[in-house]
């Protein structure tokens, strides 16, 4: 039986499970969320303001004829930018929902998030990019936690619009991604470059959310 890419990439990320899952929860305990809630809103909105440049990046290194993913990867990353355009404004209008502004400095490790796929689209291959988009898609809020941290905070409800879109949507862009990593079929050393991007990804939202979780300030 073959397995296919995408197969590959989830068991891959099947042990990164259970430290996620436990950061999560500890990130939304009631304890302190009122506070915390804004943190974790400012730190996404450093992240988030990088997608469209990353995957915009990543679509302009796709320029070799002679690559056979080129094309495919040019294509959606072109087409899942424009899906993700404009999120960072959303989070704005949550944090000013939520009576906060942005950080006047980037969560580190939103930062290095970002920067480790600038890294890898300017010094490798843009298809890693793939592994940092599929832990962030595999890991949207559940369809209930917008109206549960609404109910916990007691902040309004338009505090909790990004939370609201991503759980509505992004369960779609992780199928459309596993579709276009099974279409390319990578060689080995891509899937390698995919891999290792995610593993790192997750790795590093782990240490983002219990970092939240740990101090209402929101720093490592």
């Amino acid at each position: 039986m073959t397995v296919t890419a995408s197969h590959a990439l989830r068991t891959k990320l099947a042990p990164t499970t259970t430290v996620l899952t436990a950061a999560t929860a500890a990130l939304w305990r009631p304890d302190g969320l009122r506070q915390r809630y804004p943190r974790y809103l400012a730190a996404m909105h450093a992240l988030v303001r990088a997608s469209v440049p990353l995957l915009e990046r990543a679509a302009e290194r796709c320029a070799d004829p002679d690559d056979p993913d080129a094309r495919t990867l040019a294509a959606y990353y072109t087409r899942h930018a424009e899906e993700e355009r404009d999120h960072d404004t959303w989070l704005l209008e949550d944090l000013a929902a939520a009576g906060a502004r942005p950080a006047a400095v980037p969560h580190p490790v939103a930062v290095e998030l970002a920067g480790a796929q600038y890294y890898r689209i300017e010094h490798g291959h843009p298809v890693a990019l793939l592994g940092y988009i599929a832990v962030l898609e595999g890991n949207a809020p559940g369809p209930r936690l917008a109206d549960r941290l609404a109910e916990v905070t007691g902040l309004p409800g338009a505090a909790f619009r990004t939370l609201r879109e991503h759980a509505a949507l992004d369960g779609g862009h992780l199928d459309d991604l596993h579709r276009v990593l099974d279409r390319l079929a990578p060689a080995p050393d891509r899937r390698t470059a995919v891999s290792v991007s995610a593993l790192h990804t997750a790795n590093l939202l782990t240490r983002l959310f219990l970092s939240l979780a740990a101090d209402p300030g929101g720093h490592p």
